[in-house]
């Protein structure tokens, strides 16, 4: 019988099935190489589409081996005819002359445009001119994730970095590096968004795609940066050696402006924090303070947005430590202060402030108060849908259960429950 091989096409409904598109986005390959063979492509003709070993294609749809370094990526994305932009690749080449079943074949001779600007012969667009708008619009997209929520943001956003994406393959030089530059604070961004979003594996992904294209240009300022978002995730993900280390790291770069070092030090110390060493904290936050009240640096980059580091940050992430530190009235007495003069157009911060301050009332055994405060981060956390809010409002309440009784803590249990079945599903938590 004859050897089958790879469709030039794969079927349409498999490409658009939402277990493959998720199973792509995340590069789950073991779901992949799983609806495949559901697909009557089995595991023996993946092997050899993607020069793969029978063995290794089973022990990756066992979950026991994982496809992650970009060559075999990219192998994959070939060997399978996986669009690339499913799996956060480049368009592919032969994606350009691959006909869509049922389309005329004298089209599918004909190469493809992709979107963005890019033709086969290279870009229809000027990268310098294409890099000069983005830049322009960044700040705006800045201020709809402050003040309505990352959701408002993330499709644009995403859009932005893959069209970058696509250009930079056709671009050489200093245009090219200019479009790698710009790619790594956007992406960058992308991954801020979706770990608001709760979404971590996302959130990982950009960021070390971020981090990549800022080691390609020598970008030691993103460098940077990219080291103190991850060591955010690992204190988001409570392992406080990772975030210290990672921060630290952070501050050893070369060149680091004083609000991206204030935004490292604070998360030393928040790593101390989780660790219980307050003397460490204490003294790692009072260097990061120091360092974001210092005069205003020029924004000179529209495409990184460092504005929110300011004293008022530095003293919100205080306090939360303060809870952790065993001192919650502390905790809520910073929290009251600073909310007063926190800007109106950081509203997603907002919402996890006030969730914070829900807990820090309750662990001192104020559950009025803290309802009060929890109502408050509910109806902000309604209209931004931030996983992470939600998941501090979601400790708040667990705190609040003492006082289950309580009329105001009872309503607001009342309130987050029916917000859970309505948004909670939106909500990813990985």
């Amino acid at each position: 019988m004859a050897d089958v091989g790879i469709p030039q096409r794969l079927p349409r409904a498999l490409l658009a099935d939402p277990e493959m598109i998720t199973a792509c986005r995340t590069r789950d390959f073991s779901a992949v190489f799983r609806l495949l063979k559901h697909a009557g492509i089995y595991p023996s003709l993946i092997a050899r589409a993607c020069d793969l070993t029978p063995s290794r294609v089973g022990e990756v749809i066992a979950g026991k081996r994982r496809i992650e370094k970009i060559d075999l990526v990219e192998r994959v994305a070939d060997g399978l005819h996986l669009p690339g932009h499913m799996l956060g690749l480049a368009a592919r080449s032969w994606e350009q002359f691959t006909a869509a079943p049922g389309s005329d074949p004298a089209f599918s001779r004909r190469p493809a445009t992709p979107s963005c600007g890019v033709t086969a012969a290279g870009p229809v667009i000027d990268a310098e001119f294409f890099a000069s708008q983005i830049r322009t619009i960044m700040p705006g997209h800045y201020k709809a994730a402050n003040l309505f929520g990352s959701r408002h943001a993330l499709d644009p956003v995403e859009r932005h970095v893959r069209s970058i994406d696509r250009l930079q393959a056709h671009t050489a030089g200093p245009a090219r590096d200019d479009l790698l530059v710009l790619g790594a604070r956007i992406a960058e961004f992308l991954g801020w968004l979706h770990q608001d979003l709760g979404d971590f594996t996302q959130a990982t992904y950009w960021s070390d795609r971020s981090m990549e294209w800022s080691q390609e240009t020598g970008d030691d300022l993103m460098t940077s940066y990219v080291l103190f978002r991850k060591s955010n995730q690992a204190t988001a993900r409570r392992n406080p050696q990772q975030a210290v280390s990672l921060a630290r790291a952070a501050q050893r770069v070369p060149g680091v402006t004083p609000r991206i070092r204030a935004l490292a030090v604070q998360q030393e110390a928040q790593g101390h924090a989780l660790m219980g060493n307050p003397k460490f904290a204490q003294t790692k936050f009072d260097e990061a303070h120091e360092l974001a009240a210092s005069p205003d640096e020029p924004e000179d980059d529209d495409a990184l947005d460092t504005a929110y580091c300011t004293a008022t940050y530095v003293e919100m992430q205080r306090a939360n430590c303060w809870i952790e530190l065993g001192d919650p009235q502390r905790a809520a007495e910073v929290f009251e202060s600073e909310l007063t003069v926190l800007p109106q157009v950081y509203r997603n911060d907002q919402g996890v402030y006030l969730s914070r301050l829900a807990r820090a009332y309750a662990t001192a055994g104020e559950p009025e108060q803290g309802a009060a405060a929890a109502d408050r981060a509910l109806s902000i956390v309604l209209d931004t849908e931030s996983a992470r809010a939600f998941g501090e409002l979601s400790a708040a309440n667990q705190a609040l259960k003492r006082w289950s009784a309580t009329p105001a803590v009872a309503a607001f249990s009342g309130r987050l429950a029916l917000a859970r079945s309505a948004v909670g599903p939106r909500l990813q938590t990985s």
